[in-house]
């Protein structure tokens, strides 16, 4: 704890010094470039890779559908939840922000004042709970948003407001919030969502509208009874 709230280890800060370095050699435009992607560009990307799966989703089969509709559900409520606890958490630790206690930092985010600390990242655990609860649901798509959580967490050391130990601890928070209530939270949502998928006008939430199959057009001929045959004797035959 003492190695938290004095500013880390030495390797902690000898990475934010080199990461967030990086900003003094760019140029202005790539550190506004990283503060709206850290800030929207990654949030959104999220969204649209959680509306990219719901689409796909609805037009699974109605066992598969639901279990998946009920993980999309879940993430962002695992993500409100890693929200929750990190408030306690962050004034158990009270570990100031990096450009409180080290100088020398190119500080490209607002100062947020006294009384903000720093451990764990709140961007980090958002983004990696709903990262993960997007693996629930899709696989492909889960490996994408933790791919979007990771650069998150790039970008908070890069924009000098949090220690790479900060954002370390937001991805296990967040992921350990996700799978560790994933199975009652599935358990929950589930029938919640089987019941929703049943109904005439909110089950398009969760599986798209059949479209009725065309009936099949039978082609069959009528076969010609030979000549000198009567119709009764043709069945008879036949």
């Amino acid at each position: 704890m003492a190695g938290l709230t004095t500013g880390g280890p030495n390797v902690d800060v000898s990475l934010l010094y080199d990461i967030n370095g990086l900003a003094r050699h760019a140029p202005a435009g790539v550190d506004r470039a990283v503060a709206l992607v850290g800030s929207y560009g990654i949030p959104l990307a999220l969204v649209l890779l959680f509306l990219w799966c719901w689409h796909g989703t609805r037009r699974q089969d109605e066992a598969t559908a639901a279990e998946s509709f009920a993980a999309l559900v879940w993430a962002p409520l695992a993500a409100a939840l890693v929200l929750l606890v990190n408030v306690p958490l962050r004034a158990f630790v009270a570990r100031p922000r990096p450009y409180a206690a080290h100088s020398g930092l190119d500080v490209l985010a607002p100062y947020a004042g006294p009384g903000d600390f720093s451990f764990v990242s709140g961007h980090a655990g958002l983004a990696m709970a709903l990262g993960v609860g997007l693996f629930i649901a899709h696989r492909k798509l889960g490996l994408i948003g933790i791919g979007l959580a990771l650069a998150e967490g790039l970008c908070r050391v890069y924009l000098g407001v949090h220690y790479p130990t900060d954002v370390i601890g937001g991805f296990a928070l967040g992921t350990a919030v996700v799978l560790l209530l994933a199975p009652l939270a599935m358990a929950l949502l589930t029938p919640v969502v089987r019941a929703v998928a049943r109904s005439p006008r909110a089950g398009r939430l969760v599986r798209a509208k059949r479209r009725a199959l065309p009936r099949p057009v039978d082609l069959a001929q009528p076969q010609t009874p030979p000549p000198g045959c009567r119709p009764h004797e043709s069945d008879l035959a036949a």
